[in-house]
């Protein structure tokens, strides 16, 4: 065979070499499934009221998903953080007097696939009341700005500023937690926190934070922007863990009180940490607040480095890994910090990886 016939028989070979590789690594990733235990099924105590009104629906399921003797929990979901949500449920309904009060609401992006997610929760929760909500990133894309930790870049991070527009208009208040924690506590005493005549959010609140760091000097520098704190006394608080009046947020329309927030930052740089900083502008000093012990957050560590962390002095009801740090993956990595060890009794994972046949 000719010098040149022979060369471009041998680049063409190992074009199709590479390209079968691909193909098969394509397949294999497709066909690998983390394997997720059953858990065990929780049940009311005698004095939990009921839930449904079988005269309404005589399967129960419509008024379960609005009925306002449940508590309703909203959190993300996604294939990254999926082992993190399980554990949340686990968590959740562990510790609570009447489990099969709880429902679930899932938020997932519009991208995932719905039916492999459905299908995960029911094999390891084949008893739970939820729902899926697909989430249009288009929605809240174009008004992302990059921050400090790429993770917070995620559209999902930001879905719940449009938890009201998401979840049915008959559920009037949710608890909306992050997939990055376990309750160690009735998560009904949470629910019930009394919100006052106004407040829209709940949450824990750290005003010994510095609050000013959180926005750049770009804001402080400009009133048109820092007086927005006028007449207010604003404090730190964690979006991971809120107690939210969806009925009040619709009528204030708080949704779009966000997103001219992020429209102002992608015109000038007035923050740098993700979904966090628009939830401070609109209602930090407004809140009211709730016992630290319902979020120990930080446990993850800082955003660069994840280095283990200490719990803050007090009771515990939530541990919360916020942070750069996961305990699934430190434990996956066989470097797990000392606390991690109370996360890993909810991690429903089955076996690390295992192939389809």
């Amino acid at each position: 065979m000719p010098k040149p016939q022979l060369l471009h028989f041998l680049h063409v070979l190992a074009f199709n070499v590479f390209a079968i590789a691909a193909v098969i690594a394509t397949v294999t990733a497709a066909t690998v499934t983390l394997q997720l235990k059953e858990a065990p099924q929780f049940y009311n105590s005698p004095d939990c009221p009921s839930i449904t009104n079988i005269e309404d629906d005589p399967n129960g399921e419509s008024s379960v998903f609005c009925s306002d003797q449940a508590v309703h929990v909203a959190v993300t979901l996604d294939s990254a953080y999926i082992r993190g949500s399980m554990a949340v449920i686990l968590s959740v309904l562990q510790h609570s007097s009447c489990p099969q009060n709880i429902v679930f609401h899932f938020v997932t992006s519009a991208a995932a696939n719905v039916s492999f997610l459905h299908a995960t929760i029911s094999s390891s929760f084949p008893y739970l009341n939820f729902q899926i909500y697909p989430f249009d990133a288009a929605s809240v894309s174009r008004l992302i700005s990059t921050s400090i930790r790429s993770a917070l870049d995620c559209p999902l991070n930001y879905a719940r500023s449009y938890l009201a527009n998401l979840l049915p208009l008959c559920v009037t208040r949710v608890v909306y937690l992050d997939s990055d924690l376990i309750l160690v506590d009735d998560i009904a005493k949470l629910a019930a926190t009394p919100l006052g005549d106004n407040p829209v959010l709940a949450a824990p609140q750290y005003c010994n934070a510095n609050f000013t760091s959180y926005f750049t000097t770009t804001f402080w520098s400009n009133p048109s922007l820092s007086l927005t704190f006028a007449n207010r006394k604003p404090c730190y608080f964690n979006t991971g863990v809120m107690v939210m009046d969806l009925d009040r947020w619709r009528n204030g329309d708080y949704t779009t009180k966000i997103e001219e927030w992020m429209e102002i930052q992608k015109q000038m740089r007035i923050y740098e940490l993700g979904s966090l900083p628009p939830f401070l502008l609109v209602f930090a000093g407004n809140i009211v607040p709730v016992d630290h012990r319902w979020n120990q957050h930080g446990l993850g560590g800082d955003n660069f480095r994840g280095l283990c962390r200490n719990l803050h002095p007090g009771p515990v009801s939530l541990l919360h890994w916020s942070g750069k740090g996961k305990p699934w993956a430190r434990l996956d990595a066989n470097r797990p910090c000392p606390l991690d060890a109370l996360w890993a009794p909810y991690d429903l994972l089955q076996t690390p990886f295992v192939l389809d046949s």
